[in-house]
């Protein structure tokens, strides 16, 4: 084995220019996956978006290439490259080869150059380009058109620079990113589409125009432009379904993170509804989406539960000894995008998905607190529906959580000696590759199943009467069903129970499943069929899984015995049963009509439902048991003139099969 050397003076090292970001592109881009990848393109729109954001420019332009590079075009100022008299360098070494280094570091002095600022670190200029295959730059700016050429990190050809004669100014910026920095460039087109719609949202009246390359010099083109910014976004993802108009409140003011800071500007715009069938957040700062929020979603949490609480209270609205509302409570159904800017941000890391300012936080607290307040005084109507609907969702979600300890109660129990199910008979094997379990109707039908199973490995459930209709009633009522609840605790897999108020009441486990085959076994009549639907849609609102895990069937149950001397036919229809009636023509023949499972001989159910080998077996596929379901809550459900039209189209059709005896 090598000796390692020593670890000394000599072992420390620093990285210098590209390699700075080359070999640990994740301390700057987060991540060097697509993610970071994703993240350096946006570094370049951030500028874009700066200068469109000062008034310089009303358009953006991102192309995808079909090799993965990308250009991001503006119509800003352009990008000052030339020779800095102050720093004695030229800007471009500055702003593509050089970590900090910006024109964004005084935004929060009155003689700034930006009011508002996405970038504010100085390193996504030079760290997308440090991270490139290549990098062109052409830029417009002062009378001059300047470009530029970067390999791998490392400027080629030096500055180029002639005069320019028209008028407009901007950036276009056209690179690569290296394979061997990020594990996976291939960005997708709908990463693109969404980042842009997020812009387009906070920047109003900027159009974005995305080209995303799908053959050699044919672009595939989409724009996106919101003229009232949040206004009109919150708009679209209410549609008609808001219990409220969306309103738009705003507020400027200048705030600090501690006494001993310095005041900066902050800008807050808040678009807001309320909804009982949607519900969204969305937060924004310096036009950066927070997808993990921070500051807005702790100030939307305090202002709305603390404002809608109050209204409850002053109004007499809780129960006696009732409980306060929740976030999730108002969340269930809020509609909210908040847009804020500050001259001064505190993100939790370079790829800005959540910010910690504590004085953005107090103001924006404080901003919602009032404009609440203001809204219910002014508007009682909408008052009076928003925090009823929130009282609500409360009371909905606490009575979910009541139906999700009494399901895990009852449900949860291990077949042990004090939670024993009356009547079910187990079989003797413990592999559940094996294991298969008969849900029958009735103690008739038990009893000649289980004269004829193989008592190894198939084992029986009864049903005792009709199963309830689970499609009709709530999960209340559901689980007082003795005859579910027992039924479950043999499966041993739990429920799987969603709601409005609880996304998954249940507590299910395909793990824990006790069986290798779920199978249904009734009679072949009116009556048999009514209770394999009843099992079938009860197993497919509690259990989906099952289904889709191919777990369940039905087993077909002969209608006929028919024998001639010593040959014995089984007829699972009346064609089937004309069919072998013709075969046998001459022979002397005894027909035997199935009066039902119960009646069956053991060794006509060994020959034909329980042995494996000459069984008829049809597994249930989540389509036909979605098909089932709708069916049967055409027939059995609420929907009366859906019956009553669907017996005026296809009533002819069952005449043969009515009973008018």
């Amino acid at each position: 084995m090598a000796k390692k050397p020593a670890y000394g003076n000599d072992s420390i090292q620093s990285l210098k220019g590209a390699d700075r970001v080359r070999l640990r592109p994740a301390v700057i881009f987060g991540s060097d996956g697509i993610d970071g990848c994703q993240h350096s393109v946006f570094e370049i729109l951030s500028n874009a978006i700066d200068e469109a954001r000062q008034g310089y420019g009303s358009e953006i332009t991102v192309t995808r290439f079909l090799d993965y590079g990308v250009q991001i075009e503006d119509h800003g100022r352009g990008i000052p490259v030339d020779y800095n008299k102050k720093e004695e360098k030229y800007n471009w070494e500055l702003v593509f080869c050089e970590l900090y280094a910006g024109g964004k570091y005084n935004n929060n002095d009155d003689g700034g150059h930006y009011d508002f600022s996405l970038g504010l670190n100085g390193l996504g200029l030079c760290a997308t380009q440090y991270a490139s295959e290549y990098m062109d730059a052409d830029i417009r700016y002062d009378g001059f058109r300047y470009t530029l050429h970067f390999e791998k990190g490392e400027n080629v050809g030096g500055l180029q620079k002639e005069p320019y004669k028209k008028k407009d100014t901007g950036s276009i910026i056209r690179w690569k990113p290296d394979l061997q920095v990020f594990t996976d460039i291939n960005i997708s087109a709908d990463y693109y589409r969404d980042i842009l719609k997020r812009q387009a949202v906070v920047n109003a009246g900027v159009t974005f125009h995305f080209r995303n390359e799908t053959a050699p010099g044919v672009f595939e083109e989409t724009d996106f432009c919101y003229e009232n910014g949040i206004l009109d976004h919150a708009r679209e993802l209410l549609g008609d379904n808001g219990l409220t108009q969306v309103q738009l409140w705003q507020s400027e003011k200048k705030v600090r993170d501690r006494e001993d800071m310095a005041l900066y500007n902050t800008k807050i715009n808040v678009a807001a509804a309320f909804s009982n069938q949607v519900h969204v957040t969305e937060y924004y700062h310096n036009s950066s989406w927070l997808e993990h929020g921070g500051v807005p979603d702790k100030a939307v949490r305090n202002a709305f539960v603390y404002q809608i609480d109050a209204y409850l209270k002053q109004n007499g609205k809780y129960n006696k000894s009732e409980g306060k509302i929740t976030y999730q409570d108002v969340e269930d159904c809020l509609v909210i995008v908040i847009s804020s800017f500050s001259t001064q941000t505190s993100y939790e890391n370079q790829t800005k998905k959540a910010i910690t300012n504590k004085g953005i936080q107090e103001a924006m607290v404080e901003m919602l607190r009032h404009n609440l307040e203001v809204y219910f005084i002014e508007n009682p109507l909408d008052a009076e529906k928003i925090c009823s609907q929130v009282l609500i969702n409360k009371r909905s979600r606490e009575d979910a959580e009541k139906t999700r300890l009494n399901i895990k109660s009852k449900l949860t129990g291990k077949m042990d000696i004090t939670g024993r199910v009356a009547k079910f008979v187990d079989c003797r094997s413990k592999d559940v590759h094996e294991r298969e379990l008969f849900i029958v109707e009735g103690d008739s039908a038990l009893g000649s199943v289980k004269q004829a199973r193989d008592s190894n490995f198939q084992a029986i459930m009864p049903i005792r009467g009709k199963i309830l209709n689970c499609l009709k009633a709530d999960y209340d009522r559901i689980f007082k069903s003795e005859i579910i609840t027992d039924l479950i605790k043999v499966l041993g897999c739990g429920v799987q129970v969603k709601s409005k108020a609880n996304k998954n009441l249940g507590v299910f486990d395909m793990g824990s499943l006790r069986w290798s085959k779920v199978i249904i076994c009734t009679d072949a009549d009116v009556d048999g069929f009514q209770i394999r639907t009843l099992v079938l849609t009860m197993l497919y609102r509690l259990t989906p899984a099952l289904i889709e895990a191919g777990k369940v069937y039905i087993v077909e149950s002969p209608l006929y015995e028919i024998t001639a001397k010593d040959e014995t036919y089984f007829a699972y229809d009346e064609q089937e049963k004309a069919r072998f009636l013709k075969k046998l023509e001459g022979k002397k023949v005894t027909i035997q009509r199935s009066k039902g499972l119960g009646e069956n001989e053991p060794d006509m159910m060994s020959l034909t439902t329980m042995n494996p080998a000459t069984r008829r077996l049809i597994k249930v596929n989540p389509g036909e048991a979605e098909r089932t379901a709708q069916l049967f809550d055409l027939f059995e459900g609420n929907d009366l003139d859906g019956r009553k039209e669907y017996i005026a189209l296809h009533g002819n059709e069952y005449l043969d099969d009515l009973d008018v005896s």
